[in-house]
């Protein structure tokens, strides 16, 4: 009878390592993950959800090969580092959005309207809260939130449980990574920003033409009526644009893990 206490004891206590274990990694992803971290959701709730998922998942995982179910400093910033992956890695996609809205806002003459971002105590520009919310949109019509979900439980078999370590080249792949932002915000905006370049281009002419004409009152109204056509029309394209990248940053949070040295 003690024999089976004892064994019992041991088991619990390997249950409730695991348990937090999982749970560290969760966090990442309630953290820094797109929709996961969103204000709106309350803290209560992402706790509840986070330690209902470790509750279930903590005996799945430790019984994977390699798993190393033991707490310790190595263990936890491991946890940590794979949680930050996945969740900063997409968070990348809010600042191509934010880097979109800031250069059209520039182009609409809306560069001094803006707005507090309630998930960071920052000024982000009114057309950057917009770009972000109709990301959120797109994540959820399309069902990518549920994808990140599979991707992040893949990754307990891609890197077991307590036995993960990051070394110097995982800092390097991120900023690999984060050398696309610039230039995918670029892309989304390169639309907008040609035609409104276009109506101050003509404007101009048309000044140089005639320098009695009021274009001063005319170039603004124009690049907005133009710009807001255009990206109207553009808009049709952002679905699928969004998915695409997000679908690269999560492959590349995926390889980043699946790489990670096992610790022995």
């Amino acid at each position: 009878m003690q024999t089976l206490t004892h064994q019992q004891g041991l088991d619990w206590t390997h249950f409730l390592a695991a348990m937090v274990l999982v749970a560290i990694r969760l966090s990442g992803l309630m953290v820094f993950a797109p929709v996961f971290s969103s204000d709106a959701i309350p803290a209560r709730v992402k706790t509840l959800f986070v330690l209902a998922s470790a509750f279930l998942l903590a005996p799945v995982v430790s019984a994977l090969p390699l798993a190393h179910v033991e707490l310790g400093m190595s263990a936890v910033i491991g946890e940590l580092s794979v949680g930050f992956i996945f969740g900063f890695g997409l968070t990348m996609l809010n600042e191509v959005l934010g880097f979109c809205g800031q250069l059209l806002g520039f182009q609409f003459s809306f560069s001094l309207v803006n707005l507090l971002d309630p998930n960071s105590p920052v000024q982000t520009p009114l057309f950057g809260q917009m770009f972000a919310l109709l990301g959120t949109m797109v994540l959820l019509a399309s069902g990518l939130h549920r994808t990140l979900l599979r991707a992040f439980l893949r990754s307990f078999a891609d890197a077991p449980v307590g036995a993960v370590f990051f070394d110097a080249h995982t800092g390097l792949a991120f900023v690999g990574m984060m050398s696309g932002v610039l230039f995918a915000g670029l892309q989304l905006a390169a639309p907008i920003v040609a035609a409104t370049m276009l109506v101050e281009v003509a404007v101009a002419l048309v000044g140089k033409l005639s320098p009695q004409l009021p274009v001063m009152s005319i170039a603004i109204p124009a690049k907005t009526l133009l710009g807001y056509t255009v990206l109207i029309g553009a808009l049709a394209l952002w679905p699928r644009f969004l998915e695409m990248h997000f679908s690269a940053l999560l492959d590349n949070a995926e390889q980043l893990v699946r790489h990670a040295t096992v610790a022995r």
